[in-house]
């Protein structure tokens, strides 16, 4: 089986790209699973690494399950209620906890269609960019289903309850311009220009200081469920850090100096 993931690296920019364009990218195997999860430990470990870009090759994102192997009750949709709840824990549901975990930026790039899980993984990203081709859909309950991957939670942290609700109870599509409108994006681009504007955005994350670059990320997704207090705290700690890099120092004196920084990561 072909890598599900092809990643190229320019600078301290991964870009990641999904190529299944034959299944519109649908998330529909074990193996597929198992690289995100892969993918994300090497980015975590690898401190060059400042910015992920994830995009689809094809005409579509991520086309979310294989409707067929639902249709099948084959693959990851085969076998008993407590098999598939153990198929979602150890497959799929893996994929939002490794994002999470992951304090590199990820912008994605959304090229085409992202329906279902499509649309969850795009809300996995911090930053959403997208084609104005694309369409957007928590479809999940037009199939019967719940949204198994995080969904329920993640859409309505990016949108608000109200409209994650209208998403998600109706199942219906909307397109790029209301995806702005609602904040599911943060800009809309025509799609010749998609990666460019994505690694346009990639590169002004990675002019700073990977540190705090990492620290702020993370910060930013502990304090979605934390009290002020308790995040104050965590700032407190993630300051005298970052206080005591190299890379601080050095963007001190370049500010002071008037000159461009020269950060190593340390």
């Amino acid at each position: 089986m072909k890598p599900f993931l092809i990643a190229e690296r320019e600078d301290s920019i991964l870009t990641v790209r999904m190529d299944s364009p034959e299944t519109r990218n649908a998330l529909s195997e074990p193996a597929q699973m198992q690289e995100f999860v892969d993918l994300c430990a090497s980015v975590k470990a690898d401190r060059s690494v400042k910015v992920v870009v994830l995009t689809g090759n094809g005409p579509a994102f991520c086309a979310g399950g294989n409707v067929k192997d639902m249709r099948e009750r084959g693959g990851i949709f085969a076998g008993s209620p407590y098999e598939l709840r153990e198929s979602y824990r150890n497959g799929i549901q893996r994929i939002p906890l490794a994002l999470y975990e992951l304090d590199v930026p990820v912008v994605a790039a959304i090229n085409g269609p992202a329906i279902g899980a499509g649309l969850d993984l795009a809300c996995m990203c911090d930053v959403r960019i997208s084609a104005d081709t694309a369409k957007f859909a928590e479809s999940f309950v037009k199939l019967g289903i719940v949204p198994g991957d995080g969904g329920a939670w993640l859409l309505p942290r990016i949108v608000g309850m109200p409209k994650a609700s209208l998403m998600a109870l109706t199942g219906d599509t909307i397109d790029a311009a209301k995806a702005l409108e609602w904040g599911l994006v943060t800009e809309v681009v025509p799609a010749a220009e998609l990666l460019s504007a994505a690694l346009d955005v990639a590169r002004r994350m990675a002019a700073n200081p990977s540190h705090g670059l990492r620290l702020t990320k993370r910060l930013l997704r502990e304090g979605q469920h934390m009290r002020l207090d308790s995040l104050l705290e965590l700032s407190a700690a993630f300051q005298s850090l970052a206080h005591h890099t190299e890379d601080h120092h050095e963007a001190v004196n370049a500010f002071v100096e008037k000159r461009a920084p020269q950060f190593t990561g340390r």
